[in-house]
């Protein structure tokens, strides 16, 4: 609690004793035996108006100053009408005193907004936590001494120092050292991660262990950090359709119950008299319609499943993207670099007739040791893995052949390890199979080794995702890809994906997402451009919604397209993770099912509040215009609702 709640906190406390002691007095009887009728009535007039302005005084000034601007039809106006009206009624001297309700009223009142600005405080710590992640200063040589300079200083290619304990002020390679990052403020994943020299570090990450040098890949306005930073201040600005509903019903609401306690309060007793007991109807009728409830609690369940999901890694752009994601049911998958890798792996080894596996990636590493290619580069990784180790003394000539392997002399003997053009070229029979990834044949002085296969390996958590997904009530799951047939049909058997098309270009994944998200939204999409094709077919099919997942430059304009983009943050584009509407800041394919099910508990308690605050004021508005509620319901039907549907709101940040 900051310091000007705690004020408000003890203005409240202060104000609160008084009524009590001052309401004790009224039901002994104390008022009528020292001061006698109509002297007492007019005593508790004035007592009670003492805690009734130490707790009001400035929902008072705020009505008035409203009603200068103009806008006056506020819950300010509504709890400062009801209250005086209250307070009022002594000029009514056959009417029954209350002047208790009208304090009672704005003290809860006031405990009720007090309440509410805890909870949306708690709600904005949750975000702004992550507001925590902007490094203050970067360490870089100048002139022989380490300076602390501002990360907007550092320029592309320039090497930076990050001492244990302090943030990665931006996006690079580490040059030097070693050390465990804490990634959690990004990923959401408590477990360091240990990196080395040639490894890739994200700025917002800190330091744990060792001193790093690290050199930057990316200016500090277009780091990881900053990107996170300009998504969570933007955040607020994408109103949900239910949130916006609830804003353009309070402006109409609200004029029209001030309309409907007026009459109550003049028409009746024109026609039959009784003007205390209507007015006392129609102020009872305005506590009561106070829409605070719904103007409250709505905005912060959605300000609170953001800031949930932003602790798993998961950064929502906007509460009408929370919304579309609730009722996802179908989920298209880019394949490389979202559900694999994307990085070339040792798959398979399948060794000749009497050849030793370890034999045939012994040899085979030691041919590629001097290439820089991927496929080279997965081969002596497999090896690595495998226990073994590079002897270079080993390693004779070494001749690449373009388009076809490498030649190279291992123990004095002939290598080649290549494709099914390079065995061929120098006569060597070889074994075909159906693999699946690129195949390296391997042969040594003429007499074929084996086989190995080096593919792009599916991420640890993909089957898990897809499954969970499945668990969550997805209907449908799709995987477009550029990739060659067998290798999709592969992919997708593995991983239980229902659908998938094969040997796809960029421009054709987008006409195949609106095949499947059907004719409904396509001629919006031909209407407009950019954003507000976006936004428009996002809100275009009212019920079931599509999701798009990819991580590449080329699946931007996919991402734009689907009901829901969502991209990979921490490997994918910069163009990706712009045209996305959620980013995943680990990369991990179960943080959608986890964003899913986030999405459906915050959407749940947003109905559960609507549906509960309309209700209850439904039933007593209908009984304070019978005259049958008092203003103690009155007070429960307005700042009661609006704290149990506050705490329910709440709830939301528990993700």
């Amino acid at each position: 609690m900051n310091k000007k709640q705690q004020r408000w906190l003890i203005r409240i406390l202060v104000a609160i004793a008084l009524f009590v002691v001052i309401y004790a007095l009224e039901l002994m009887g104390a008022f009528d035996a020292w001061f006698g009728h109509p002297t007492a009535l007019y005593v508790e007039f004035g007592l009670f108006l003492v805690p009734y302005l130490i707790a009001g005084y400035d929902v008072l000034a705020e009505a008035g100053r409203n009603i200068v601007r103009g806008h006056g039809l506020d819950e300010n106006f509504l709890m400062s009408v009801a209250t005086i009206g209250a307070f009022a009624l002594v000029f009514f001297p056959d009417a029954e005193p209350h002047f208790a309700e009208g304090a009672a009223v704005m003290l809860f009142y006031q405990v009720g907004e007090l309440f509410q600005s805890y909870a949306v405080n708690r709600s904005r710590k949750s975000i702004g936590a992550l507001m925590e992640i902007a490094p203050e200063f970067a360490n870089v040589m100048r002139d022989g001494e380490l300076v602390q300079v501002d990360p907007y200083e550092v320029r592309l290619g320039d090497s930076f120092v990050v001492k244990p304990g302090e943030r990665i002020p931006l996006d690079g390679i580490v040059q030097e050292g070693e050390s465990r990052l804490d990634t959690s403020a990004l990923t959401g994943e408590s477990v360091p991660r240990t990196v080395h020299a040639g490894e890739e570090v994200l700025s917002g990450c800190v330091n744990l262990s060792g001193l790093l040098t690290v050199v930057a890949t990316k200016p500090y306005e277009d780091s990881t950090v900053s990107r996170i930073l300009e998504l969570v201040e933007n955040a607020a600005d994408k109103k949900a359709r239910t949130e916006s509903f609830i804003t353009r019903f309070a402006r109409v609401y609200t004029p029209a119950v001030v309309g409907a306690a007026v009459l109550i309060a003049v028409v009746p007793p024109l026609l039959v008299g009784g003007w205390s007991d209507w007015i006392l109807r129609g102020l009872t009728f305005l506590v009561v319609s106070c829409p605070c409830a719904l103007v409250i609690s709505v905005p912060l369940s959605f300000f609170g499943g953001i800031g949930g999901a932003s602790r798993k890694g998961i950064l929502v752009k906007g509460s009408n993207y929370l919304e579309a994601l609730a009722k996802v049911d179908t989920i298209v998958f880019d394949k490389t670099g979202t559900l694999t890798s994307g990085t070339f792996a040792v798959t398979d080894i399948q060794p000749a007739d009497g050849v030793d596996p370890a034999q045939l990636l012994d040899f085979a590493a030691h041919a590629e040791a001097g290439s820089n290619h991927p496929i080279a580069l997965s081969v002596m990784r497999a090896f690595n893995e495998a226990g073994g180790s590079l002897d270079h003394s080993r390693i004779g000539d070494v001749e690449e052949v373009s388009g076809h392997g490498v030649k190279a002399q291992v123990d004095g003997e002939t290598v080649l390890v290549g494709n099914d053009k390079l065995m061929y070229l120098h006569s060597i029979a070889y074994e075909t199979g159906s693999y699946i990834g690129t195949t390296l044949h391997v042969s040594k002085s003429g007499r074929y080794l084996g086989t190995i296969v080096v593919g792009d390996t599916v991420k640890a958590d993909a089957v898990e995702a897809i499954a969970a997904l499945h668990a969550a009530g997805v209907k449908h799951t799709v995987m477009l890809t550029g990739d060659r047939f067998d290798v999709a049909q592969k992919v997708a058997t593995s991983l239980g994906i229902d659908e998938f098309r094969a040997e796809m270009l960029p421009e054709s994944k987008v006409s195949e997402l609106e095949a499947i998200m059907g004719a409904s939204s396509a001629h919006v999409a031909d209407a407009c451009e950019g954003d507000e094709q976006h936004e428009l077919a996002n809100h275009d099919r009212k019920g079931s919604k599509v999701a798009f997942v990819g991580d590449g430059i080329n699946d931007a304009p996919v991402l734009m397209r689907a009901d829901v983009g969502i991209a990979m943050g921490a490997m994918g584009s910069d163009a990706a993770i712009e045209a996305a509407d959620v980013v995943l800041m680990d990369d991990k394919p179960t943080r959608i099912a986890q964003a899913m099910r986030i999405a459906r508990k915050t959407m749940g308690i947003v109905w559960q509040n609507i549906v509960f605050a309309l209700g209850v004021k439904f039933v007593v508005l209908v009984l304070a215009a019978l005259g049958i509620a008092n203003m103690w319901m009155a007070v429960f039907a307005d700042v009661g609702v609006a704290v149990i549907a506050i705490l329910n709101a709440m709830r939301a940040m528990r993700s």
